[in-house]
């Protein structure tokens, strides 16, 4: 299973399957022309993403930052979005020597079913948690608005991926940027959602980030390529600039969730032109 060590820990990208969404959706403003050469449209105008939570292992508490989509979803809504989970979490982490009962925390970047669609499994006609034993960390003000869904983001929050949570009484909210274990922290960008989250990794002196959707891809690392799904887009602008600005001085390792074929990379800056370098997994 490919992995990458940072300091003490493990980090671990797993894969949830392929999915397919509207490409002009995806690039926002970008031209299609432009981002077509990064991510070609099928007949439908849709591109592949990836599914790609990541594992942080820590040598006695084993994390999952998000969980990718589940298989709740019911087959127009598969069609709709191309599912193509013939290799899905459970085989990820059965690679990885784990298995669902093994997770101790899981951290969720925000809500939506493409990231929390994993968080709960449906079993006959119940639906609850589907890491047994875990707690789940979501930020409040997340869950406040997933709850209290709008006409605008009503079909990307799926009451059943969380709520049969709080039911079990396994969740624990965050209210602001926190530390959750030690060098593993919590880091709101807003943009995506007015909540979204980032995670922050950092041991011995070295830093990794899971940007969720803030950068859902490689291709989404310059400034303006900024997905039209985003309900704060110039949020998530400022918040791209900033972290950019930190990620080429600190040489971050970066974990796409999105993106199809790189789980990782590190960005350079060249003439205020950002670009990838893929990092390898051992």
């Amino acid at each position: 299973m490919s992995h990458f060590r940072l300091g003490h820990f493990t980090l671990v990208p797993l894969f949830d399957g392929y999915f397919r969404l509207d490409g002009g959706a995806m690039f926002g403003v970008v031209p299609k022309p432009l981002w077509e050469k990064k991510a070609p449209a099928d007949e439908r105008n849709r591109i592949t993403l990836g599914l790609r939570p990541l594992v942080v292992r820590t040598g006695s508490v084993n994390v999952i930052i998000d969980a990718g989509v589940g298989d709740k979803m019911s087959g127009r809504e598969a069609d709709i979005y191309g599912f193509d989970r013939r290799r899905h979490l459970d085989h990820a982490l059965a690679d990885a020597g784990l298995g669902p009962g093994d997770i101790d925390l899981v951290i969720a970047t925000h809500l939506h079913f493409d990231h929390a669609g994993g968080f709960t499994i449906r079993e006959g006609d119940r639906v609850g948690p589907r890491f047994p034993r875990a707690r789940y960390v979501i930020r409040r003000a997340e869950w406040d608005d997933a709850t209290h869904p709008h006409e605008r983001n009503r079909a990307s929050y799926l009451a059943d991926d969380f709520v049969p949570l709080a039911e079990a009484g396994v969740v624990d909210f965050v209210d602001e940027d926190v530390e959750i274990l030690p060098g593993i922290r919590v880091e709101r960008t807003g943009g995506h959602t007015m909540h979204h989250q980032i995670v922050r990794i950092e041991s011995d002196g070295h830093e990794a980030a899971f940007v969720a959707d803030l950068m859902p891809t490689a291709a989404h690392v310059g400034l303006p390529w900024i997905m039209g799904y985003d309900l704060h887009p110039m949020d998530t602008l400022a918040a791209k600039r900033r972290f950019l600005t930190g990620a080429v001085e600190r040489g971050t390792v970066v974990f796409f969730e999105h993106d199809p074929v790189l789980p990782a990379g590190i960005i350079r800056e060249t003439g205020g032109r950002h670009t990838v370098e893929a990092v390898n997994l051992g």
